[in-house]
């Protein structure tokens, strides 16, 4: 698999596939690096045209998405939001070219992709960190495997515990650390090579109330600092209206884009999403296109 980063976590995990890579030369003011001649707009455009997968073939072939455009901006947070199995995660594989698409195409900074890209950083619900490498050491794995020069990926890794409050955990196992402080480390490991785009997939599925909305205000700080190109899948209404620039919300399998909403809410946005009026109607809008579709039954 081409520029793909694949590593065997232990025995009772997947695999991990985070692939991305940055030259990391200059600073933002909050000392997190970004390519050189890109500070501030480190994020790339996605865009897909009649983007379609079909599993096997004959009798037992499964249409599993599409078609679907996608049209994401440069430094974009996008969500996508649909019902369990409708194709979320697929689309998320076929942006990246880890699963060829049975139809359609896609272009990343306009230029068509024709293997798996390198210059991303994925976010799993499962944290994926190695047991037997401490919290620095599990980010710094993307400095070993990519070759990089390792005293700025360390000043950049300090940034990004500092920046998720993980400072004082970096020696830390896996095992010392709460599910709220491992999900953290696994988004400052996707960061830390500088990728154009982050993507994430159900990233705060396993947390607990209280510590999903401290990460989601973390998150949303990192990214108007970075300003990286994001893409985040979700169930959550709350997540998606609560992060987004943009929901877009899916039908049931096979699954299509069946609307696209502007979320105009000022940033950074509110820990209590309901101090805005707005939040209500956003989030009343999508459960409205649910039931439509036959995914709620009240």
């Amino acid at each position: 698999m081409a520029d793909a980063v694949v590593q065997t976590l232990n025995p009772h995990k997947a695999t991990m596939k985070d692939m991305t890579k940055a030259d990391m030369k200059t600073r933002t003011p909050s000392g997190l690096a970004h390519p050189a001649g890109n500070a501030g707009a480190a994020g790339a455009s996605i865009n897909a045209r009649g983007l379609t997968k079909v599993f096997g073939s004959g009798d037992t072939a499964f249409h599993a998405l599409g078609p679907i455009d996608l049209d994401i901006k440069p430094g974009e947070f996008v969500s996508i939001i649909g019902p369990s199995g409708c194709g979320k995660s697929t689309t998320m594989l076929l942006v990246t070219g880890l699963e060829p698409p049975s139809a359609g195409s896609v272009e990343i900074d306009g230029k068509p992709l024709t293997a798996p890209i390198s210059e991303i950083g994925i976010v799993f619900q499962d944290h994926l960190l190695l047991d037997f490498r401490t919290a620095i050491n599990n980010v710094m794995l993307q400095q070993e495997i990519r070759g990089l020069d390792k005293a700025t990926l360390r000043g950049r890794a300090d940034a990004l515990f500092e920046r998720l409050g993980l400072s004082g955990a970096e020696n830390r196992y896996p095992w010392q650390l709460s599910g709220g402080m491992r999900q953290r480390v696994s988004i400052a490991r996707a960061l830390v090579h500088d990728p154009s785009m982050l993507l994430m997939d159900e990233p705060f599925g396993a947390l607990d109330a209280i510590t999903r909305t401290q990460i989601r205000h973390d998150l949303e700080m990192l990214w108007l600092e970075t300003r990286k190109t994001v893409l985040f899948i979700t169930h959550s209404i709350e997540e998606a209206v609560g992060l987004s620039d943009r929901v877009l919300v899916m039908s049931k399998s096979p699954g299509t884009i069946v609307e696209e909403i502007v979320i105009d809410l000022p940033r950074p946005r509110p820990a209590h999403l309901g101090e805005y009026p707005e939040f209500s109607k956003y989030a009343e809008r999508i459960y409205r296109i649910f039931e439509k579709l036959g995914v709620y039954k009240f």
